[in-house]
C-alpha cells in the first residue's frame, strides 16, 4: 500500500517510487494512476472508480497472491483515510501467503498546511465530513467535541454535490464554541496545477468555493494570521524570549 502524497511529484518519497517502479501491477482510482503516470508508463494497472475500493483491494490480494508484486497506490498518505486498512482487512480476512508493506506518503491535511503555514502547531484533529461509511451521529459528536476542546480540526470531504449540507451544520457547531474571527484556511488542489489558497475567518468561509478536492483547516484560539500565513501558537514566550 503506497501513499504517493498530495500530487507533486516531488511531494512523494523515494522510497514509494522505487515501490512503484518494482511493481508488476499497480492498481488505484484512475485519477491517482493519472497523477503517476509518467512513473508507470508500461505497467499494467487495473483501476475502478470511487466505491468501488473493495473491488480495488481485492484484486490486488488476489494478484499478489498469485505471485505478482502489486502496489496499490492512495493519494496523501494509504493509512489516512487510504487504502491501507482495507486492504489488510481484506488479508485479514482471506489469510493469503503474502507479504505485506505499507509506505507512508505526505497527507493532504499536512501537505495543505504546510501551504498555509503552520496551522496544526499544537493538538489537532482530522475529522472527514462524508458520512457514506459514518453516521452523521456520530461526525457531529466529534465535530461538537472537538470544537469545545479547542482543538484545531482539519476537515477532509468537506462538501460534494449531492452532500452540501455537512458543512454548514459543521459552521454551526464551530460558532458554538469558537470566535466568529476564528482564522480558517481553504486550500484546494494542494500541490496541483490548479491550487488555490484562501485565509479567512470561521464567520466568512461559506461565502469561498469548498468541494470534495478541498481541505479546510480551522484553528484554534490562540491561531493568528501574519503576511498571509496561518499559525497556531505552540506555547513559547516569543516576546520573553524564553
Amino acid at each position: 500500500m503506497v501513499g504517493i502524497g498530495p500530487g507533486r511529484r516531488d511531494d512523494m518519497s523515494m522510497r514509494a517510487v522505487s515501490a512503484i517502479k518494482s511493481s508488476d501491477l499497480v492498481v488505484g482510482y484512475k485519477l491517482y494512476l493519472d497523477l503517476i503516470e509518467d512513473i508507470i508508463p508500461e505497467k499494467a494497472t487495473f483501476s475502478s472508480g470511487m466505491r468501488k475500493e473493495i473491488d480495488r483491494a481485492r484484486k490486488a490480494v488476489e494478484e499478489a497472491a498469485a505471485g505478482k508484486t502489486v502496489s496499490i497506490i492512495s493519494s496523501g498518505d494509504a493509512g489516512v483515510y487510504g487504502m491501507a486498512g482495507l486492504v489488510l482487512e481484506v488479508v485479514s480476512e482471506s489469510k493469503p501467503d503474502v507479504d505485506v508493506e505499507v509506505i507512508p506518503g505526505i497527507p493532504s491535511s499536512n501537505a495543505s498546511a504546510a501551504l498555509l503555514g503552520a496551522p496544526i502547531m499544537h493538538d489537532h484533529v482530522v475529522i472527514s465530513l462524508s458520512d457514506l461509511l459514518t453516521s452523521w451521529e456520530t461526525i457531529e459528536k466529534r465535530l461538537e467535541l472537538a470544537a469545545e476542546g479547542d482543538f484545531v480540526i482539519a476537515i477532509y470531504n468537506p462538501k460534494s454535490k449531492s452532500r452540501d449540507w455537512q458543512i454548514k451544520k459543521a459552521v454551526e457547531i464551530f460558532l458554538k464554541h469558537k470566535a466568529p474571527s476564528t482564522c480558517v484556511g481553504i486550500v484546494r488542489n494542494a500541490t496541483r496545477d490548479d491550487e488555490n489558497i484562501i485565509v479567512t475567518t470561521l464567520d466568512k468561509m461559506l461565502e469561498h468555493d469548498i468541494d470534495m478536492k478541498t481541505m479546510v483547516i480551522i484553528g484554534n484560539s490562540t491561531t493568528f494570521v501574519f503576511d498571509g500565513f496561518m499559525i497556531t501558537r505552540r506555547g513559547y514566550d516569543v516576546a520573553g524570549g524564553g
